[in-house]
């Protein structure tokens, strides 16, 4: 199972995060894509490129509606390019990026087509104009200049000549599940760290592509998990607190919690969703932080020991999911913590993973 780890956008400080990343032994780095809250994450993995030669590189994650999809397509396989090979797009339906623009997440529709479309471009092919989300008033029909010659469709001739940059889809309701199964190459949970919700997640996949005609089996996947390792349990606790309201939100971000979620959890997801403030999206010391119970923490997130995190580790490894993306200390929690949680992951966790 890989271990990838999760961080901001930043250009300036991308060179030395990559390298920390690359010698302490992490299978990859993903940076978010919320352009009001950080820097920009393509610049970011683009400059983590030129310094790295081993890890994953990727976005964790973009949208669907901030970026045109063939700007998305060019943009990851620049870095794609400058990588050997190296990066993934992982995509969602938005959540910071698009609150700070007014909006909620994309529609189901919208974030389907643009999948589609996603992987068209990506393949080097063509995309109908007449599938284009432009509106008129933005942009009017190209037909009205009266060119002599145009051309016929969207497509990003260059992309053709290079491997295919693979797409993640960052899933926690069951309609994105199935919209990852089928348009994706890797389903990537946003369910916390709980193996029955998980193991819920996984079979929704691959009865997606069995009723599909697909092979169950070709689909990758992963799973966002947010983990904190220390040996003070409730510094532990406190390390994920402000990183897990967000993914637990997700879960019930539109009224009714997806998966399997027992009684007492959803009263904490109920709590949550109703205390959310995005303006402390993320902290430890948030309003919303201070609605997880320390029982919700230890089953949805993964905290405690060394000895403790690669068990749980372990148990999702025999899930049959092939990649974790590592959450781990936020804003709020204290520095300390999270550089003891740091060391303690790299010495000895890490490590025991890949034994």
């Amino acid at each position: 199972m890989q271990v990838w780890t999760t961080t901001v956008a930043s250009a300036r400080s991308a060179r030395r995060m990559a390298q920390e990343i690359e010698a302490a032994g992490w299978d990859g780095m993903l940076v978010v894509d919320s352009q009001n809250l950080s820097g920009d994450p393509y610049v970011t993995l683009a400059l983590a490129a030129t310094v790295t030669t081993r890890i994953g590189l990727g976005t964790g994650v973009t949208n669907s509606a901030t970026r045109h999809a063939a700007v998305t397509a060019s943009s990851i396989t620049s870095v794609n390019r400058l990588a050997n090979g190296r990066a993934v797009l992982g995509i969602g339906r938005g959540d910071s990026a698009l609150a700070h623009l007014g909006r909620a997440p994309a529609r189901l529709a919208q974030f389907e087509r643009y999948l589609r479309q996603l992987q068209t471009y990506l393949r080097g092919e063509a995309v109908s104009f007449a599938e284009i989300d432009m509106p008129f008033d933005v942009a009017p029909p190209m037909s009205g200049l009266h060119l002599h010659d145009a051309p016929p469709a969207s497509r990003i001739a260059w992309i053709a000549d290079g491997a295919k940059v693979p797409v993640e889809v960052a899933a926690s309701g069951p309609k994105v599940i199935a919209m990852a199964a089928l348009h994706a190459e890797r389903v990537m949970f946003t369910l916390g760290a709980d193996v029955d919700r998980l193991a819920w997640g996984i079979e929704l996949a691959r009865k997606t592509r069995r009723a599909a005609g697909l092979d169950p089996d070709a689909i990758a996947c992963g799973a966002y998990i947010n983990l904190g390792c220390h040996h003070d349990i409730a510094a532990a606790r406190n390390l994920v607190r402000g990183g897990l309201t967000t993914f637990a939100r997700f879960s019930v971000m539109h009224g009714r919690a997806s998966g399997p979620v027992e009684a007492r959890d959803q009263a904490v997801l109920e709590a949550l969703r109703s205390n959310y403030d995005m303006r402390a999206h993320t902290r430890a010391d948030s309003r919303q932080a201070a609605t997880l119970t320390d029982d919700f923490i230890d089953r949805f997130a993964i905290v405690g020991s060394p000895e403790r995190c690669i068990d749980r580790l372990r148990s999702l490894a025999a899930l049959g999911l092939d990649k974790v993306a590592i959450s781990g200390g936020t804003r709020g929690a204290a520095a300390e913590d999270v550089e003891t949680s740091r060391r303690l992951f790299a010495d000895q966790v890490l490590p025991a993973m890949r034994s």
